[in-house]
């Protein structure tokens, strides 16, 4: 980790956290059909039974995909 964010500096480039961010957002998209809440999507709440099912099922994929096991740290890249 420590030679990645060396030669990330090496080339002016830091922070990339924001790159997860992205990848989370965009596989969201791809796996409902719409934007994140945090990308202008419709709010959780605002779901219907089967789009709630659907956000269910892609927040946990991309928990997965990110190496994480819980949802809750899905919704930090997606919102809620």
């Amino acid at each position: 980790m420590h030679r990645y964010e060396r030669q990330l500096r090496n080339v002016g480039m830091s922070k990339l956290h924001g790159l997860r961010h992205a990848y989370a957002q965009q596989r969201y998209l791809e796996l409902t059909g719409w934007k994140a809440p945090v990308a202008g999507g419709p709010a959780s709440d605002s779901l219907t039974t089967d789009q709630r099912t659907l956000d269910k099922k892609a927040r946990a994929v991309i928990s997965q995909e990110l190496g994480h096991n819980r949802e809750a740290i899905s919704a930090v890249y997606l919102g809620r």
